[in-house]
């Protein structure tokens, strides 16, 4: 997370921030930087994607401290924090659609991240980033009438049939389902976090997104981990979670969308199943194996070539009509 990435959540976007470019507010191509004016928010999205992937595996060895529910409300909780006092949002002068916006995606934010942490309790967080970008990919596929996208669906579809060895026996079954649904609220996290940057100044709409994702999963995570939450070294490493995980990714993220095409964007973020195998095997010492590197790089094929189809489709339509 996916981020997300955020996220992990990890996560938190991938190749669906495609068909929803229209919500954010740098989503045109044509409007987009150029040149050496376009390494910066690309320098964004790539920190951020390094900064939640190795975020994840750090939560991964936190997990037998306080349990997958117990950290992700550490990471939503210290996050929200530190960035409620950075920022200081005001609360007044809002509309109603504003706070329906914020409210959304701090569910969308929650529920990425909860589903995913349950995943990498389970199965590789190689695997676990690769089946939850199948979300986002889905999106971008279905929402295309073009027949060059059934090619990445079935890239992709063929990487995942190699990821689970063609039954999925070498993955637990709960944990691939948990990674499925957190790749949906990954598609929801990607189009409301670019309609709270358009809301909202700076990482205000962040910040009180991320408020409301941590009051949602306090009693969840209290209820499994109770005062092992208190403890100074869970406490710490927790810390260290929110603050690779969902502080600078999440604002880095939401910073690049400002200023950079929503495809560009995706293309980058269609990296991360690479990310986190690379963190999972540095960090984790989770090796993968041959086929399942082939599976993450089909997947990762079919995200970039669905965004690339996106990307020479608005290019047609932008040409002038001929005389």
């Amino acid at each position: 997370m996916t981020t997300p990435s955020a996220a992990t959540p990890s996560t938190p976007a991938t190749a669906a921030t495609a068909p929803v470019a229209g919500t954010g507010p740098a989503s045109d191509p044509a409007g987009a930087p150029r040149g050496r004016g376009s390494l910066g928010p690309v320098g964004l999205v790539l920190a951020g994607g390094l900064s939640v992937q190795f975020g994840a595996a750090l939560a991964v060895s936190l997990m037998p401290r306080a349990g997958a529910l117990g950290v992700v409300t550490l990471r939503l909780a210290v996050a929200a924090v530190v960035l409620l006092l950075i920022c200081r949002p005001r609360l007044r002068g809002h509309s109603r659609a504003d706070w329906g916006t914020v409210v959304v995606f701090g569910i969308a934010m929650a529920g990425m991240n909860g589903l995913f942490y349950q995943a990498v309790d389970r199965i590789p967080l190689g695997p676990a980033v690769t089946l939850e970008v199948l979300g986002p990919l889905a999106l971008s596929v279905f929402a295309s009438r073009r027949a060059v996208n059934l090619v990445w669906a079935a890239l992709a579809l063929a990487g995942v049939f190699l990821l689970g060895g063609g039954g999925f026996d070498s993955l637990d079954p709960a944990g691939v389902a948990f990674a499925l649904g957190a790749g949906a609220m990954w598609a929801a996290y990607i189009v409301f976090s670019a309609r709270t940057g358009r809301r909202f100044p700076q990482a205000d709409g962040l910040a009180l997104a991320m408020a409301v994702g941590a009051v949602l999963f306090l009693p969840l995570g209290i209820a499994e981990s109770g005062g092992k939450l208190l403890d100074p070294m869970t406490l710490a490493l927790g810390a260290g979670v929110a603050l690779l995980s969902s502080v600078l990714p999440y604002t880095l993220e939401l910073l690049a969308l400002r200023r950079l095409p929503a495809p560009t964007f995706a293309i980058l973020m269609s990296l991360e199943p690479a990310i986190a195998a690379a963190a999972g095997f540095l960090i984790l010492d989770q090796a993968l194996s041959a086929t399942q590197s082939a599976a993450i790089a089909l997947v990762i094929a079919a995200s970039m070539g669905a965004v690339r189809t996106q990307v020479g489709r608005r290019r047609v339509k932008a040409l002038p009509d001929m005389p």
